[in-house]
């Protein structure tokens, strides 16, 4: 499994109340198989999911209640001490302090200075997704916040990212010919709040959104800044990874804002993304199977997308890229 580079999105994973009708959902949706979860002394059930054989995402019975339905993201990183230590530096608060995880590597989980949840991973025998950008498979993520400025430095102080504004000239569609590359959100669709699991691991443990919807006719965008390439009325901000040029081309993530039309209530979050290979079935199979469709599918520059929650309220978010010509 080839290595990822240092804040790169390297993991995803959900908890669930019930694994086997996890399994039985993403498994009709997807076409995902499982395996029982390895290395690690996971506190409860486990399982890898495989698309195609690959490793591509993990679901995990939760063992608290509390605790929220959703799916969480991990970034890569070659130090976990030294990026934890810029997480406290930078305003964000440490939820799990670094933990090895058998042969599998390291983890953490922290909240950044708007209180979206995020994981981290420092490789060991297991560095992440075996495909990505594929139909059944993570393509893209981003983090819905009140708080973009202070949310803008923190990512770039402690994970390095270089940031780029959307602007006119992306309006096209970056990565066009690969599934589930470029930046599909532009200013979002999720529907969600956040939480935190404070005891996990990235393949187990989520680290996502909650189950609070918001209103589907309104998207979390206003005016945006700071860019040499600025659309009125849209405020996305594009992540490159750390040692990238940043622009459409290597963008792994991005920023978006929660404006005053969501509920006060609404807390920071982010939103993961699936590549599939046909949006509106892939929606009216989730509902087919028991979930729901918050934001019916719909065209953007890089695709079609749609907003689901699974049949136990798990939030993701599906995108079928657009046909290369």
């Amino acid at each position: 499994m080839a290595a990822f580079a240092h804040s790169a999105p390297c993991w995803v994973d959900v908890q669930l109340p019930d694994l086997e009708a996890g399994k039985r959902f993403y498994g009709e949706l997807f076409g995902w198989t499982f395996r029982a979860g390895e290395e690690v002394d996971r506190g409860g059930p486990c399982v890898d999911a495989l698309s195609g054989g690959k490793l591509v995402a993990a679901l995990a019975a939760k063992q608290d209640g509390r605790m929220p339905t959703a799916w969480g993201i991990y970034f890569a990183t070659d130090d976990i001490v030294a990026t934890v230590t810029r997480i406290r530096q930078a305003g964000g608060q440490v939820i799990t302090e670094p933990v090895r995880v058998g042969a599998a590597g390291v983890l953490a989980q922290a909240a950044d200075p708007g209180g979206a949840v995020f994981g981290l991973w420092q490789a060991g025998d297991r560095s992440g997704f075996q495909k990505q950008n594929e139909p059944g498979s993570f393509c893209w993520t981003e983090v819905y916040t009140r708080q973009k400025d202070r949310v803008d430095a923190f990512y770039e102080q402690v994970l390095g990212f270089r940031g780029t504004n959307l602007g006119a000239a992306d309006t096209h569609g970056p990565g066009r010919g690969e599934p589930g590359t470029g930046e599909p959100g532009i200013g979002g669709s999720g529907t969600t709040g956040a939480g935190a699991d404070t005891t996990g691991e990235p393949v187990t443990r989520g680290s996502g959104t909650g189950e609070s919807e918001a209103p589907e006719s309104e998207t979390p965008e206003s005016g945006t800044s700071g860019s040499d390439e600025d659309v009125p009325g849209v405020d996305f901000r594009m992540w490159s990874p750390a040692g990238s040029e940043p622009g459409p081309d290597t963008a792994i993530g991005g920023r978006s804002v929660i404006t005053d039309a969501f509920p006060a209530e609404m807390p920071s979050y982010f939103l993961n993304y699936f590549a599939v290979a046909d949006c509106d079935a892939t929606a009216e199979t989730g509902a087919h199977l028991g979930g729901r469709v918050s934001v019916p599918p719909f065209d953007i520059p890089y695709g079609r997308m749609a907003v689901l929650h699974d049949n136990q309220g798990a939030e993701f978010a599906v995108l079928q890229p657009p046909v290369s010509r």
